[in-house]
């Protein structure tokens, strides 16, 4: 079957009003439009893919940060990279955009094992947060978060220092993102751009260091998700076979039609039937880390 038909009734399109859109150091940018249907159906790992601006005919694809299907929005985070997100960078509040979403498999947490810990590296971060913010809301008790992100461009967000204490944590690492902090969310920063109050080092390595700590029993109820660059996502792959832990991974790749049409955005992966070619905007992003860094 098709990932068209496959997805027939889960992916939509709208004309999605741009509600705010707001410049932020190194390029960076975030932005929150009006598209209540993608809102209400969207889940932590999945992405729209949405046209840039006049001029521009490809779309371009954006993991969802968050969403609110009380009042219908979604926001992205994005880096400009290229012309079109250049483009995208000039819409004002009040203009429309073609947003197709929300598209992809996303992230699953498991209960059995509550240390969720979520690790993001620059605009590989959004997925995370959208995670995180939606175990804090179950409010059962039953999770046990943790969030890193490591960016070498200064963090898109109003930031702190962190006054939740995780053992096992190195002395200097206290910054943490606020809105995170509010939920009581633990997390923590990592940079090689001398940002005050941040891990001076990869955030995989600081997610390395953690895990040392742990107790046997600790680190049987951990597993890891992640977004970032690839070198960063092998490194976590790889943490992940040292521990023996599960851990699912969300791919980027450029997108033509990000529907599973045109089969542009294949990653081989390693399935019980042996070694196959999976499209990333449909059968993942998010897939087991194992499966695709096999060494």
């Amino acid at each position: 079957m098709s990932g068209a038909a496959t997805h027939r009734g889960t992916i939509f399109l709208e004309e999605a009003g741009v509600i705010r859109h707001e410049a932020h150091e190194g390029a960076q940018y975030v932005l929150r439009l009006r598209a209540p249907r993608c809102a209400a159906a969207a889940t932590p790992g999945s992405f729209i893919h949405l046209t840039c601006g006049p001029g521009i005919p490809m779309r371009r694809p954006l993991s969802i940060m968050r969403s609110s299907p009380a009042e219908g929005w979604v926001e992205v985070l994005y880096k400009i990279v290229g012309h079109g997100l250049a483009e995208l960078a000039l819409r004002l509040p009040g203009e429309t955009l073609s947003c197709l979403g929300p598209i992809g498999r996303g992230f699953a947490a498991h209960a059995e094992r509550p240390r969720a810990l979520m690790i993001g590296g620059g605009v590989g971060i959004p997925p995370m947060l959208f995670l995180a913010e939606t175990l804090a809301a179950e409010r059962r008790g039953r999770w046990k978060p943790l969030v890193l992100m490591g960016s070498e461009l200064p963090f898109p967000f109003h930031t702190g220092a962190s006054t939740i204490g995780v053992a096992g944590m190195p002395p200097g690492a206290t910054a943490c993102l606020q809105e995170l902090e509010d939920l009581g969310v633990p997390n923590r920063l990592a940079s090689l751009a001398g940002i005050q109050g941040c891990h001076a080092g990869y955030v995989s390595d600081l997610a390395r260091i953690w895990l040392a700590s742990l107790a046997p029993a600790q680190l049987a109820e951990v597993e890891l998700f992640a977004c970032g660059p690839g070198p960063m996502l092998e490194d976590v792959a790889a943490l992940a076979r040292e521990r023996a832990l599960p851990c699912q991974v969300s791919l980027e790749e450029n997108m033509a039609c990000a529907v599973g049409g045109c089969a542009g955005c294949t990653v081989l992966v390693q399935t019980p039937d042996g070694p196959a070619m999976k499209r990333i905007c449909v059968d993942g992003p998010v897939f087991d880390a194992a499966t695709v860094f096999t060494s």
